[in-house]
């Protein structure tokens, strides 16, 4: 069973490679944009009969810091 993990830094968290993202597209020429965040996507093969509660035990021990990150579990 393939899930996906997406991690984000948390709202008011400062974000500089967002920042730097955001501002080498001004530099390409890019206007509108606003605002950048950017985060990681985590694809996990699991056998079946793993649960979303498996998942979300390696997120909060290993695949977030759920200090500055949160975090949301696709099945």
């Amino acid at each position: 069973m393939k899930v996906r993990v997406d991690v984000m830094l948390k709202q008011g968290v400062l974000d500089p490679q967002g920042e730097a993202v955001k501002s080498a597209l001004g530099a390409l020429g890019f206007t509108g944009v606003e605002g950048v965040r950017q985060g990681k996507v985590i694809e996990l093969e699991l056998a079946e009969g793993a649960t979303e509660a498996d998942v979300k035990a390696m997120c909060e021990k290993l695949l977030a810091n759920t200090v500055i990150e949160s975090y949301a579990i696709h099945m």
